[in-house]
């Protein structure tokens, strides 16, 4: 089931993207008792992600595209986040 932030995020990304493929994924169990973990449950994520948006985008621009639209949640609300942005077609 999906936490609060988890279904922020996903909320974000879709209004901002209109993705063709979304998956946010919690791993913060796989990180239980290390670094950043603030026992909440939501602190560890992976984004994939796919797009037209993405399109003609280096993966830099893609992932600050990503960070952009999720605003606070990266760096303050969640600890970690991996971004696996592509565009339709192109697996990069």
């Amino acid at each position: 089931m999906a936490g609060p932030v988890q279904k922020e995020m996903e909320e974000l990304l879709t209004q901002a993207f209109a993705p063709t493929r979304l998956e946010v994924i919690n791993d913060s169990a796989m990180h239980r008792g290390h670094a950043g973990d603030d026992g909440s449950g939501e602190s560890h994520f992976t984004v994939v992600i796919e797009s037209e948006a993405f399109a003609g985008q280096s993966r830099v621009n893609r992932q600050r595209m990503v960070n952009k639209a999720l605003g606070d949640i990266p760096g303050d609300r969640v600890h970690a986040l991996a971004i696996k942005a592509s565009a339709p077609g192109n697996t990069q």
